[in-house]
Formats: C-alpha cells, sequence, structure tokens
C-alpha cells in the first residue's frame, strides 16, 4: 500500500530515508533529524559554492525530495562564495550546524560527500570536485584527480 497515494513521493521519501540512515550511520547521529541538518548544511555550503550551472547540474541528480531540501533559500546572485580555503569553508558549517548534534564541520562534510559520491554519477561528481578549490577539494572521501 502507498503511504503518500502517489508513487513517485513513495520512491523519494524512501530514498531521501535512505541517504539519512547512511548519515546517521556513518556519524553515529541520534536521528533523522540530525541526520537532516547535517545534509541540509553541507549540501546548502556546497551548492553556494558552485557557479550556478553546476549547482543545477548536481541538483537534477538528487532524489526529488532532497533537491527540495538542496534548493531551499538559494539566492544564485549570491554564488559562488568566496571560500577558498578549508577551514572558512568549514566554519561556515560550523556556524550553520546546530550545536546539539556534536559533529564536526570536517566529519559532517567528509560523511555528506560520502553519500553523494555513492549516489551521484562518477562524472558528476567530478565536476564538482573540480569546481572546489584543492583545500576544501582535500575533504572529500576519495582522493582521485
Amino acid at each position: 500500500m502507498s503511504r503518500t497515494g502517489l508513487a513517485v513521493f513513495d520512491r523519494t521519501l524512501q530514498v531521501t530515508n535512505h541517504w539519512l540512515n547512511e548519515l546517521i550511520a556513518d556519524l553515529d547521529l541520534a536521528d533523522r533529524r540530525a541526520a537532516y541538518d547535517v545534509l541540509r548544511v553541507v549540501l546548502h555550503a556546497l551548492r553556494d559554492r558552485l557557479v550556478v550551472n553546476e549547482a543545477v547540474d548536481l541538483a537534477a541528480q538528487l532524489p526529488l525530495l532532497v533537491r527540495g531540501i538542496y534548493y531551499e533559500g538559494w539566492v544564485p546572485a549570491k554564488t559562488p562564495t568566496r571560500e577558498r580555503r578549508q577551514d572558512q569553508f568549514l566554519a561556515r558549517i560550523g556556524e550553520a550546524l546546530p550545536a546539539n548534534i556534536g559533529v564536526s564541520p570536517a566529519d559532517a562534510v567528509f560523511a555528506v560527500f560520502a553519500t553523494l559520491e555513492t549516489h551521484i554519477s562518477e562524472g558528476e561528481m567530478a565536476q564538482i570536485y573540480g569546481m572546489l578549490p584543492a583545500d576544501i577539494r582535500a575533504l572529500r572521501p576519495t582522493l582521485v584527480d
């Protein structure tokens, strides 16, 4: 039986929960709310660091529900942001992560990047990493240049 009455919504809910469960396991998080917060914060920081066309290309490969989270509050005219160093990028994420989650910004980025690498095409991930400064790119799980 369908949970929502629409197969497309049931599927995106299932896939999104799978992504959240991966983050819960990778980061030893308490619940889906914490995983959602980590996913949202890192995706927003990544999205804002990309040029508009690349941000849209990434969104096209996200599950429908995650795509909505990704686009929430986006102002394309204010992108890409200028963080060139890892400490700047991590500081931005640290400011946005709820304090009670207990996850370092670096661990959050690593886990979200790992989830993306599992579910997004290798070519798209190569394009994303190619747009990031080397210092930020060093946060990724796989180090293939």
